[in-house]
């Protein structure tokens, strides 16, 4: 089979392609690319990080990306091996009167989309890449048409099925739905004195079960990156605002000062009071 995904913006392709590739930690793609036309990525099994122009998510099986044309993008298999489907289509491909059925139909293939299928209809969309598959590999006459066919329905199914995560945040490197529900509850409610049995209720999980599955998909326990969503935040308000540091503490979610202290001089490595000096000295310094 061969790999369509070229390296260079002037390689167009003349149909709608299709592919399917095991990968593992031994394969390393070369370097950055990214094509003149649009590519569908659907992880069947395992997980791997991806790297999409600034951003870098930890996909998991059952994600699938649409990629459009010329966006920078590449893959690290870091995780173990990867059973992973790709379709290779032109703008000139997707058929108008589809379009209304997507969100901001005049958008929604402008920009990438990190799409979620359900575990229910997984094996159909595979069966939907096998046919194209098919396709691909004994072409004849009727090919062209059947593939373009074929491109239409499972953009509709995909569609219809899955869930856009499209507001995954930057810092969260996972497309885990359920970790990131917990990760924009905890932002939008840093604030709040939230409880573990709180915040596991956003993921529908125990509390327990959630602490494992939070720091395996991000790196860090779920009180740690609360507790960063709330020194960050408060590290702004030192440099942007004249209020005390208590009241800054309360505000940004902590219900003990010296707690706060001793947490922020660990994460900042000085004392609120002396970041706090020190931005304003630098803030003097760039006016000279």
């Amino acid at each position: 089979m061969h790999d369509f995904s070229v390296h260079a913006p002037d390689q167009p392709i003349d149909r709608i392609r299709a592919e399917v590739q095991q990968r593992d930690g031994s394969y390393i793609m070369p370097m950055n690319h990214f094509h003149p036309y649009y590519e569908l990525y659907y992880l069947e099994s395992g997980s791997c990080r991806f790297f999409l122009e600034d951003r870098m998510m930890d996909l998991q099986e059952g994600d699938l990306l649409l990629i459009p044309p010329r966006t920078v993008h590449f893959t690290r298999y870091l995780f173990g091996p990867c059973k992973r489907y790709n379709a290779f289509f032109r703008g000139t491909d997707l058929e108008n009167r589809i379009k209304p059925f997507f969100p901001e139909q005049n958008v929604f293939f402008v920009h990438w989309q990190l799409i979620q299928i359900p575990v229910f209809y997984r094996d159909a969309l595979v069966t939907d890449f096998e046919q194209m598959l098919s396709e691909e590999r004994a072409p004849d006459e009727r090919s062209s048409l059947l593939l373009h066919f074929l491109l239409q329905e499972m953009l509709l199914k995909m569609i219809r099925v899955g869930s856009i995560l499209d507001a995954v945040p930057s810092d969260i490197h996972t497309s885990d739905q359920a970790i990131v529900r917990v990760a924009q509850f905890m932002r939008e409610n840093y604030r709040e004195p939230l409880t573990a049995k709180e915040i596991a209720a956003t993921s529908g999980f125990s509390p327990n079960y959630l602490s494992r599955k939070f720091r395996q998909a991000t790196g860090m326990g779920v009180h740690e990156y609360l507790s960063t969503l709330r020194l960050k935040e408060a590290a702004l308000e030192l440099t942007e605002t004249r209020d005390s540091i208590t009241v800054i503490a309360t505000r940004c979610g902590f219900s003990d000062g010296n707690y706060f202290k001793d947490r922020f001089t660990k994460y900042y490595g000085c004392s609120p009071r002396k970041y706090r000096s020190n931005a304003r000295a630098d803030t003097e310094e760039d006016e000279d």
